[in-house]
């Protein structure tokens, strides 16, 4: 039987890009309210201490682990030797946190966290600049997995690798480990099941998030932002959204995917209370998980 853990990232209860939408409670009430909710794991966000000697005795208390994390990579038009020593600190922190693996995701000429930047105005890349971006993050990625970290690599809406077609062309020219997030791939309107079956052998991590497609319909990509559209409440928990995550994960699980599926959806806490969708992106998680064959580790 195939075997998973079930993660859930702190974006529902604070937002790291949009200070407005976030709950106002602590680390340990955030990690309570997850545990609470079934999950065993969480990624890490701006209120968690870089260290495990003030986090571990937290994450213990709620049986809890470090399930990844945001790294905000300036590779496309930086310098390796300079993102290893801006990574270094994270990576210290996660091996000793016996994390899974750094979330990289490329920052440099993202428009994700501009509130003025319309979806439209994000960067394109040729094929020859993605060639060598691929390779400058292949050298990297190879670099973190020799020092006991590995990353994986995130698509993400309003980024450099957005689109399905992009993503085709990175994993072409690259040879870093796959994030697979269903949710950013259907809100830039790609094939989330054709997505699994063409690069299922390099996906490492999952993210879980769900889309509400009313919102991305309705979305004037000419005119509005990323970080609008999850005003607006493009994304949600499994379960809550439009995505088909029977499907997704079946068919994860027929690739052998074994590992963490981590709910990360960020949206309104005052309209959508964390404590209540995690509760029900468990739910459904478990429901699915089951269908599809796998063993939920606790």
């Amino acid at each position: 039987m195939l075997r998973c853990k079930l993660g859930i990232a702190p974006i529902a209860w604070w937002n790291d890009d949009l200070e407005e939408l976030s709950d106002d409670v602590s680390l340990e009430e955030c990690l309570r309210q997850a545990s609470e909710a079934g999950f065993t794991g969480m990624e890490t966000g701006r209120r968690f201490p870089m260290n495990m000697t003030e986090l571990g005795p937290i994450l213990e208390r709620y049986g809890m682990s470090v399930c990844g994390g945001w790294f905000s990579g300036q590779l496309l038009d930086g310098d390796i030797e300079a993102e290893k020593d801006r990574i270094a600190e994270q990576m210290e922190f996660f091996i000793a946190a016996g994390a899974p693996c750094i979330v990289y995701g490329e920052t440099a000429r993202s428009i994700q966290g501009m509130r003025s930047l319309p979806l439209a105005a994000k960067t394109k890349l040729t094929e020859v600049e993605m060639a060598i971006y691929g390779r400058k993050i292949s050298d990297f990625s190879d670099w973190c997995a020799k020092q006991g970290m590995p990353i994986s690599y995130h698509h993400h809406m309003a980024a450099v690798v957005e689109t399905e077609e992009e993503l085709d062309l990175f994993m072409k020219h690259s040879s870093a480990p796959l994030l697979y997030d269903a949710g950013h791939m259907a809100f830039a309107g790609g094939d989330v099941m054709r997505v699994i079956e063409h690069h299922h052998a390099r996906i490492s991590h999952v993210h879980t998030k769900d889309t509400r497609r009313s919102v991305l319909d309705g979305l004037d990509r000419s005119q509005e932002s990323f970080l609008d559209a999850v005003i607006k409440g493009a994304f949600t928990v499994p379960g809550d959204g439009s995505l088909d995550f029977e499907a997704i994960v079946t068919a994860l699980g027929a690739k052998g995917y074994e590992g963490w599926f981590v709910v990360e959806a960020e949206q309104d806490p005052v309209a959508n209370p964390p404590l209540d969708m995690a509760k029900k992106g468990q739910k459904e998680l478990l429901r699915v998980m089951a269908s599809a064959g796998y063993e939920v580790v606790k």
